[in-house]
């Protein structure tokens, strides 16, 4: 019985961690990793379509349109979970139009998100003092990966640094343990 139970608990994990990210109906309907310099060569060809992306966000904006999020491109896989954070080939803009905003503070500077979204026109817009031509989303859904913590790391030796100086050791000529300077 126990083993039953093992098996049937180690399928349900392996069924839930393939789960994609966002709706299944959205994730078959998406167009999958079109940069969005591909999309800015010819934006009349993409218009209207449904594209699954990952990003990088840059920063988030609330306007009278919705919440705006400027990102940095990421491909992302079948399920919707980012391949490559050094892929960047460009940023592009995604609103969101819902009836809550999407608060600058959640969606912060260097979150990761994907997100399903249409595409609805090319708008200009600048990176620092350059012109920018971005692709523009429609949110239809996104989802925002949790924080990735950075930590200090510090070299730890496995043992206390007095085990090179005295440490028990076993004596087969004499009956127990001794202590000895190695």
């Amino acid at each position: 019985m126990k083993k039953h139970l093992l098996i049937m608990l180690i399928s349900g994990l392996i069924l839930f961690s393939c789960v994609p990210v966002l709706r299944k109906d959205l994730m078959d309907k998406g167009t999958y990793n079109i940069s969005p310099s591909e999309i800015q060569e010819n934006p009349i060809q993409y218009k209207g379509n449904l594209f699954i992306f990952g990003g990088i966000i840059v920063k988030t904006t609330v306007t009278k349109e919705g919440s705006l999020i400027e990102a940095i491109y990421v491909p992302v896989n079948s399920r919707g979970y980012l391949i490559s954070l050094d892929a960047g080939n460009g940023r592009l803009l995604a609103i969101y139009r819902g009836k809550e905003i999407l608060d600058p503070l959640i969606f912060k500077e260097k979150r990761e998100i994907t997100v399903a979204g249409e595409f609805i026109e090319m708008r200009k817009g600048l990176i620092d003092e350059a012109e920018y031509n971005y692709p523009l989303f429609e949110i239809k859904e996104i989802y925002l990966w949790p924080e990735r913590k950075e930590y200090d790391y510090y070299y730890q030796p496995p043992y206390p640094s007095w085990y090179f100086w005295y440490g028990p050791y076993y004596d087969p000529w004499w009956d127990g343990p001794r202590w000895r300077r190695h």
